[in-house]
This record gives C-alpha cells, structure tokens and sequence, in this order.
C-alpha cells in the first residue's frame, strides 16, 4: 500500500481546508495583483492580528464571525494610517507601507505575548499556521462534526466570490484605469475598500492554514503566476485558483510524506509553479524567448546564405555544396530556395526574389548611411549587416523615395530593383 492510500479523513479536512483558503486568497489577489498593490496585501496580511487579537478578548471565538469583524477592521486602520503616511507625513508609498504594517504586527504580537492566557492564540500558530490541528477543533452542523476553520473559510469563499461577481466590471474598470474609471462615474474608492475588506476577509481564514508570513505567498504568487500567462482579468481569476488550489493539495501531500511543515511546503510549491510559469510563458517565458532567438539567428543565417548565392551569382561564380554551412543549405534546399545543377548550388527563382530582398535592404541601408553618417566608406558595412534583417517594404520604399531611386551603393553596387 502507497503512502497516498494511508490518507484518513483528518488528512482529508485539512487538504479541504487549505484548498478553500487559498482560493479565497488567489480570488482577491489577482487584481491586487494587476493593480500593482501587493505590497499593500503584506501590510494587510500582516497588520490585522491586532484586530484579530483584540476581538478575541473581547470574547469572540476564533475562526468566528467576530474575528473577521476585527480583523477587516484592523484592515481598514492599516490601509487609512498607510495613506496617512503617505499624504500627510510625505513618505513615499511603500515606505508608509513598511511603517504601517510592522509597526501594526509588532502591536499585535505584543498583545498575543501579554494577554497569555486569555487569549487562545499562539505567537507560533500566527506565523505560521496550524493546518495539521484543523481537523480536531470542530461544530456539529447536522450531525456531521466539520472543522470550524473549513466552515469560515467555506463563508469567506462565498463572500468574496459574491462580491467580486457583483462588482466585476468595476474591479476590471479600475484595474486597468482607475483615472478613466473615476471619470465614468466608477466609485473607484468603494471599489478598492471592497477589495481591500475581501483581501483582510482572506488572510483571517488565511491564519489558521499557512500563518501571517506564508499568507502573502497565497495572495501574491499564484496571481502573480497566472499574470505572465494569460492576458484577460477573468482567466487569470481561474487561473490563479487552480495553481493555488494544485499548490495547496501538492504541498499538503509534500510536507506530510517528509514530515515537515505543511504552509511552508505549500509555499515553497506555489514558488515551484511560479518559476515553470516563468519558463513557459507564451509571450515572454524563458523558452519562447530562447525559441523566438533561436528562430531569429536561424532566419540570419539563412538569409545571409541566400544573399552570399546572390552576390555570387552577380560576381559569376557558383556556390558550391560544402560543410561549412551545409545545414542551412540543405535546409534552403527543402524549402525550394535553392537547387542543385551539376555539382553546384543555384538559386531557385523563389530564393533569387527572397535573397534580392535582403541585398536591396543592405545596399539601401548603406546608401542612407553613407548620405547622412559621417562614416567612411569601409565603416558602411557593418551595421547593414544587421539592419538588411529587419526592414520592411514600407520603410526601403521610404528610404528608396528619400534617396531619389538611387542604383548604386556607396561601394558602386548596383542596388536591385523591387519586384513587382
């Protein structure tokens, strides 16, 4: 029997559980996320223990709706003292976003730590989570004993869901344009308070799973994951829940099969998902951008072949096969650029139209130099040599009526004509 078959129920709830924070998490996250306000998602994150301790003297149970009543409060002081800072003291943003939220947290583990023994709460268990305990502190809800954490997470889901349903195009208006959006008569300031109230609703539930520390890696790194690999507000939404939502599962079943902390093991595989993200980003991943380079020194290479056979033939030489090259010829030679007579390499009238192209950009490119760069002749070649590779129809026909139709080159080539 594999280790996986072992999974009791107890295991079940807390995978439950976790997939139900970190859902709630990656909801509100995402457009934090796109609106460049994650640091503020920290601060939040870190800044609603006070709220969350003092709700529990005043005799709140924890994981009730008491303690997400303080903590979203905690919230709201945060985000009003961090725009204080901001507006009224003259720090910059993120500045007043490090003062707030450290000097809050510091608040709340001073209360944790002299309150003792009224409050039930353990500085270790607000850094860094009790998931593994979730299963044992449960309500009886129809005969069924279900893990109290599970039920608030499971409440703060629906509530954050609901809300951002409600409050979708305005979220999407002001993500992307708040100053439009303000102008359309969006209330954008009610829009960020909501968002602001859903992302302190998450990291309370957040508390129990993973702690104030490894919140943030639930808030900020699948959102942040799913912004590199769709471009739509909606798919990155479902996006961002299944990476964390995987995250969750795999690093529940990671730390317990090596026995070691499961918010960390989460965290550090949400860190994993981010990175293979990052590798295989359609637009600008790691391997796109070494595929789209590799592409790009392949076309060079094929071109500069195609434009050596031109010059050869204008010369009256023949190219003949060898191996230096053969690669790019035998290649040239499937895609019909060129032919083989006898022993040599010849141009097929497809390739001699495609390799004139690339001739004319050159010669183009060092005419215009040569008329407007004080550069000597000789210093010509260089930089054609690159730029023969990336201009189009419209800018050599821009170059072309700039020098008058000129048909020679500064060397005395003749610079070929466009096909018509």
């Amino acid at each position: 029997m594999s280790w996986l078959d072992s999974i009791g129920p107890l295991h079940g709830w807390a995978i439950a559980t976790a997939v139900v924070v970190s859902a709630c998490c990656a909801i509100v996250g995402t457009p934090l996320v796109v609106r460049r306000m994650s640091l503020l998602g920290d601060a939040i994150s870190h800044a609603v223990l006070p709220g969350l301790v003092v709700a529990v003297l005043l005799g709140a149970q924890p994981g009730g709706i008491g303690v997400l009543v303080g903590a979203t409060a905690a919230a709201m002081v945060t985000v009003w003292f961090t725009r204080f800072l901001y507006r009224q003291a003259g720090l910059w943003e993120d500045a007043s976003v490090g003062v707030s939220f450290t000097t809050l947290f510091a608040a709340g583990v001073l209360l944790v730590t002299i309150s003792g023994s009224r409050v039930d709460l353990d500085p270790g268990c607000v850094l860094y989570g009790i998931l593994e305990l979730v299963p044992f502190d449960t309500v009886d809800l129809y005969g069924w004993d279900i893990p109290r954490a599970f039920l608030s997470a499971s409440f703060v889901l629906l509530l954050v869901s609901c809300g951002m349903w409600c409050t979708w195009r305005w979220q999407l208006f002001t993500a992307f344009d708040c100053d439009a959006a303000k102008a359309a008569g969006v209330p954008t300031v009610a829009v960020t308070v909501g968002l602001l109230v859903g992302v302190s609703l998450a990291t309370v539930a957040g508390f129990v799973a993973v702690g104030a520390i490894l919140v943030v890696a639930m808030l900020v790194v699948p959102a942040a994951a799913a912004e590199r690999l769709v471009h739509r507000l909606h798919h990155a939404v479902w996006l961002a829940v299944m990476i964390a939502v995987v995250g969750a599962i795999g690093g529940y079943l990671l730390a317990w099969r090596f026995g070691t902390s499961a918010a960390g093991m989460m965290a550090v595989v949400l860190g994993v998902e981010y990175v293979i993200a990052i590798l295989v980003a359609p637009d600008d991943g790691v391997v796109a951008r070494l595929v789209s380079k590799l592409v790009y020194l392949w076309r060079v290479q094929c071109e500069d072949r195609l434009a050596s056979f031109w010059r050869a033939e204008e010369s009256g030489y023949a190219r003949h096969e060898s191996t230096v090259g053969g690669l790019v010829d035998r290649w040239l030679r499937v895609n019909g650029q060129v032919q083989k007579q006898e022993n040599a390499l010849v141009l097929t009238p497809q390739g001699r139209v495609n390799a004139e192209v690339i001739v004319r950009s050159h010669r183009l490119w060092e005419t215009w130099l040569g008329r407007h760069v004080d550069l000597p002749v000789d210093h010509l070649h260089p930089p054609a040599e690159w730029i023969e590779h990336h201009l189009g129809e419209q800018v050599r026909k821009r170059i072309e009526n700039e020098l008058g139709n000129e048909d020679v080159d500064p060397h005395g080539s003749v610079i070929p004509r466009e096909k018509r």
